[in-house]
């Protein structure tokens, strides 16, 4: 797994071989970024499904909860069967506009 601490975001490149190993070594280093708004880039890696993106459920909502940005870059679900509380975006542009979405909601008391 590949961290990069950027000034507004820490952003995260699986190197693992599946997403279950992935995952697993996310969880192990997770109290390392805990606080800050994060980006994960999984979607030149994995060809992940619905199922597998739902045990990053309970981070999201983590975050959500400590006013935090989570957001994840996948390709080639259904943006409409995900919870509301699982941030997806197709690329890293769209990554960054809506974690500046939120930034701005949060100036705003949302």
């Amino acid at each position: 797994m590949k961290i990069t601490r950027k000034k507004l975001y820490t952003y995260i490149e699986p190197e693992e071989k599946s997403f279950d190993l992935f995952y697993k070594n996310f969880s192990d280093k997770y109290q390392d970024f805990q606080n800050d708004h994060i980006i994960i880039n999984i979607s030149n890696k994995f060809n992940i499904d619905l199922k597998e993106l739902f045990v990053l459920l309970e981070v999201s909502e983590n975050h959500l909860n400590k006013k935090l940005s989570f957001i994840l870059i996948v390709n080639g679900i259904d943006f409409d069967e995900l919870p509301d509380e699982l941030i997806v975006a197709p690329t890293l542009t769209e990554a960054k506009d809506i974690l500046e979405m939120e930034a701005i909601e949060r100036d705003l008391g949302f």
